[in-house]
């Protein structure tokens, strides 16, 4: 596969870019995401992008392609840096509103956009935070098992007087 060396465009037509069935292939840096630069621990890594504007059967404008990156995650477990590649597939249609994107089959999500140019890195940052997994953590144990006692068993809990034992005895105690 040949290295990603171009930066994509930030704002694209991509109407007008599915008419000329273009193809962008290239990178974006972390930091330009915003929303993902905040949920890494480094954010000079690079997403690859590969995009395919077309026009589908149905005459739909589409928009298909992948985004990865390798990023830097906070392991959950040990809190420490971990790797951790994240890849989304896209699968897009350019519709006007959310009565067009009721209409789209199961297979593709709606990119809704007015007229004129929509930011391109928009969309795949959602496609990249949707596919960042709800909790972060190294495959083998990071973490000694022994970190995760739940305290002595020899201690034993302190008991406190009940304070409803003055009530009992008035209950108990003949008038």
């Amino acid at each position: 596969m040949a290295p990603f060396v171009k930066t994509l465009p930030r704002q694209v037509d991509p109407r007008k870019f599915a008419q000329q069935g273009i193809t962008l292939r290239g990178n974006i840096a972390v930091s330009a995401l915003s929303r993902v630069a905040q949920a890494v621990v480094e954010s000079d890594s690079k997403v690859n992008v590969d995009l395919v504007f077309g026009i589908d059967n149905e005459g739909r404008k589409t928009l298909s392609g992948t985004a990865q990156a390798n990023l830097q995650v906070t392991c959950q477990r040990c809190l420490e840096p971990m790797a951790l590649e994240v890849g989304s597939t896209l699968s897009l249609a350019v519709v006007w509103d959310e009565e067009h994107a009721a209409k789209l089959p199961k297979s593709l999500d709606p990119w809704i956009l007015e007229e004129g140019a929509a930011d391109l890195y928009e969309i795949i940052e959602e496609e990249l935070l949707l596919n960042l997994p709800m909790v972060s953590y190294h495959e083998d144990a990071c973490v000694d098992q022994a970190v995760f006692s739940v305290g002595d068993d020899s201690i034993e809990p302190e008991t406190k007087p009940n304070p409803f034992q003055v009530l009992e005895q008035l209950k108990g105690s003949p008038k």
